[in-house]
């Protein structure tokens, strides 16, 4: 297998050790879609038109938009996708989990949850048991994601956010395109488009 990972920023030089563990050094590089060809820690940086043919993607960008972009673009390239899971993360139970996920290490995914396309998480970050995670959401370092919560597309989750537990009959759900800030207790539902900070959250006036 070979790897493309697109972008250069922090979080993909990042995902660049786990996508080698992954492939291997020989079949890994940086891709960007305006490159100025250089080398970054070790890995070659490529333009699409110059990435091995048979590369799969993985996109290695924190914004949910710039994803979605990138993703209609490589998806119009005829490109395929693949998911870089750390070895050190743990999987507690059956779990649906769609292409081009980043797990990072010691993520921990529990059971029966259901993950869309092109979710990132990021170190020591986990989901538990019964939730279900929409596409392109992004939880930051130390994010709790408790049971029973319903996470729609283009979330993002702030470092060490906690969620409240939901129930079966009423899950905690956190609309699309909401923010979570660094450190948030969320207790309640969060509207789509939101940005909730403190604790317990509260929406930020903007």
């Amino acid at each position: 297998m070979r790897i493309g990972l697109c972008g250069t920023g922090g979080f993909a030089r990042e995902v660049a050790p786990l996508a080698v563990i992954q492939a291997g050094a020989d079949n890994v590089q940086h891709i960007e879609l305006d490159p100025v060809a250089r080398e970054l820690n070790g890995l070659p940086v490529v333009g699409l038109a110059d990435a091995h043919a048979d590369a799969a993607i993985a996109i290695a960008i924190a914004d949910a938009a710039v994803r979605r972009r990138i993703d209609a673009e490589m998806t119009a390239a005829g490109r395929s996708f693949v998911s870089i899971v750390a070895p050190t993360c743990v999987f507690r139970g059956p779990s649906q989990i769609g292409e081009g996920a980043i797990l990072c290490d010691h993520v921990v995914i529990t059971a029966n949850v259901v993950i869309g396309r092109h979710f990132q998480a990021n170190l020591f970050s986990y989901v538990a048991h019964d939730c279900v995670v929409g596409d392109f959401v992004t939880l930051a370092p130390r994010v709790c994601i408790n049971g029973n919560t319903v996470i729609e597309d283009d979330v993002y989750v702030g470092t060490g956010a906690v969620l409240k537990q939901g129930t079966p009959d009423k899950p905690l759900r956190i609309g699309r395109g909401a923010v979570i800030g660094m450190g948030a207790v969320v207790t309640k539902d969060v509207p789509p488009g939101a940005v909730v900070v403190g604790n317990p959250a509260r929406v930020m006036d903007r």
